[in-house]
């Protein structure tokens, strides 16, 4: 008869944790399921639970444009940062060429450069580009991402390199190694990067505030902070950051299988 795991001071801790972080997000839902102007802050109990709030958040134009935005801003960078990252990383790990290392590097240090220090510049040469309070505006430029190469690179040079000299003895191009033999491979690392980026995008506030001037242009996040400025109530508001966190939840379940394998590939090597 196998015996039963002892509970242990690392489970008490992981239990703790998890009440800290689930207690937010339950609070959020209790207000949003509360009756509008009713006084459910800061702990009083709501008297009944209603789901007119979700009714009036969903049924707004301007939500669903929000929403809209939102997704177009994440969906359509986690696609192109995914393939630049992807083609990136495989010729950092996997090509020689002159200045490799130098150009490697000196990429990587950006990451050192606060995101702060870059927006007035950035936000010039959008304006010079006529690109302010358009999409286009709002998604080229983050789409330089150096921790997704960094990531890209780290994980393709593991890979083995009689994979590519295979390749190559059949008489693979460039792209059909990368299509047939990096993409596929690097599956793992490619669906952590998704949901990542898509997180990062989903929940940015600062850019999409300072390049959407009309109301249309805005994001989710955006939208939800003019809210708390308006004679809107507070469930309503609850309401809304909470059918923000539904695709969040969504997209990272569906992928979790991935992002668990990208660890355990991570931590079985060498």
């Amino acid at each position: 008869m196998q015996r039963k795991s002892p509970i242990t001071w690392a489970h008490v801790i992981a239990t703790v944790l998890t009440l800290f972080t689930v207690t937010p997000f339950l609070a959020v839902l209790v207000l949003a399921l509360s009756p509008a102007y009713e006084p459910t802050i800061p702990v009083a109990w709501p008297s009944r639970f209603t789901i007119d709030n979700f009714i009036a958040t969903l049924s707004a134009a301007n939500f669903v444009r929000w929403t809209w935005n939102s997704f177009v801003y994440a969906g359509v960078s986690v696609i192109i940062i995914l393939l630049t990252a992807a083609m990136a990383g495989y010729a950092f790990a996997k090509k020689r060429f002159p200045g490799r290392d130098i150009i490697f590097w000196s990429f990587l240090a950006t990451l050192m450069v606060p995101v702060q220090a870059t927006l007035i510049p950035m936000f010039l040469l959008v304006t010079r580009m006529d690109g302010v309070d358009t999409m286009w505006g709002l998604i080229i430029p983050t789409l330089a991402n150096s921790q997704a190469v960094f990531l890209m690179r780290q994980f393709i040079r593991d890979l083995p390199n009689e994979l590519f000299d295979a390749a190559a003895v059949d008489g693979a191009g460039e792209w059909r190694t990368f299509w047939t033999i990096v993409l596929p491979l690097t599956k793992p690392i490619l669906a952590t990067l998704g949901i990542f980026v898509f997180l990062w995008h989903w929940n940015d506030f600062l850019w999409p505030l300072i390049i959407a001037q009309s109301d249309s242009m805005r994001t989710l996040t955006v939208g939800l902070a003019t809210l708390n400025t308006e004679s809107v109530a507070r469930a309503q508001v609850m309401a809304s950051a909470f059918v923000t966190v539904v695709p969040c939840l969504i997209i990272f379940f569906a992928l979790q299988r991935h992002l668990v394998s990208s660890i355990a590939a991570t931590g079985i090597k060498g």
